[in-house]
C-alpha cells in the first residue's frame, strides 16, 4: 500500500525526512500541500524534510522580522519583505524556506514580482532562521548565494556572513553597521517572555528614538 501526503499527520514541533526524491517529484509535492499550509519545506540532493513549528518558533520570527523592518524604517533603507517564501533553483537542486526574509540592498530586483525565479533573480540579502525546532539548512542557502544569515536558536541571536563559500560568525551584520543587533535581539525576545510582545517592541521603539541618530552620526 502506497501512503499519500493526506495521510501523514505531523504535529507542531514535529519532522518528517522524505528520501531519494527527485526534482519533479518535489514540484508535486510542493504543489500538492499548497500555500496555505503551516509547514516549512528544506530540499537538498534528493532529501526533502518537512517541518511543522511550535508557537515558540513563530513568536519569535514575528518579534525579529518587525524588529528588523523597524530598524530599516529607522535608517531609512528601503526594503522588500518576502516572509517565508519558497526559494529553489532546479539547477542547483536547492529549495528552502526560511522563517523570514528581506531583499535591502537587491530590493528594486523583485518589485512588482509575484513569483520568484533564482535562475534570474538575486537571492534575499537576509534570511531569518528560527533554530528552535529543527537545524537550519546552512547548504541551502550556502549553495543559494545567500549572502546574510540570522540563526535565532535557544542561545540567542547568530549572524552568518557567506564568505568565499563558506558561512562564517559575525558578531555585527553589514546591513545595520553600528548598531548592537545581537544585544538588541536577544534582549528584546527575553523581554517579551517576561512583559510580552507588545510592551517589548514598545522598549525597542524607544530604543531606536534614544539611539539612533547618535549611531548614526
Amino acid at each position: 500500500m502506497q501512503l499519500t501526503l493526506e495521510q501523514i499527520i505531523l504535529h507542531p514541533g514535529q519532522q518528517l525526512l522524505l528520501k531519494e526524491l527527485d526534482w519533479k517529484q518535489f514540484e508535486t509535492i510542493l504543489s500538492e500541500l499548497g500555500e496555505s499550509r503551516c509547514s516549512r519545506l528544506s530540499y537538498s540532493n534528493g532529501v526533502l524534510e518537512i517541518m511543522v513549528p511550535l508557537p515558540e518558533h513563530e513568536k519569535d520570527k514575528e518579534i525579529i522580522s518587525d524588529m528588523v523592518k523597524l530598524l530599516l524604517d529607522a535608517v531609512n533603507i528601503n526594503f522588500e519583505s518576502l516572509g517565508s517564501t519558497t526559494f529553489k533553483n532546479e539547477r542547483m537542486n536547492q529549495a528552502v524556506e526560511p522563517d523570514a526574509c528581506f531583499y535591502i540592498e537587491n530590493y528594486q530586483a523583485i518589485i512588482g514580482k509575484n513569483r520568484l525565479n533564482l535562475d534570474i533573480e538575486p537571492p534575499p540579502d537576509l534570511v531569518i532562521d528560527i533554530d528552535i525546532t529543527s537545524r537550519t539548512r546552512l547548504d541551502n542557502y550556502r549553495l543559494l548565494g545567500v549572502r546574510e544569515l540570522w540563526r535565532y536558536t535557544q542561545n540567542g541571536l547568530q549572524i552568518n556572513l557567506l564568505q568565499e563559500g563558506e558561512y562564517l560568525e559575525f558578531l555585527s551584520s553589514p546591513n545595520f553597521p553600528n548598531i548592537p543587533i545581537i544585544e538588541l535581539i536577544n534582549q528584546t525576545i527575553e523581554q517579551s517572555q517576561k512583559l510580552g510582545r507588545s510592551e517589548a517592541i514598545r522598549n525597542f521603539k524607544n530604543w531606536l528614538q534614544e539611539n539612533i541618530g547618535l549611531l548614526l552620526s
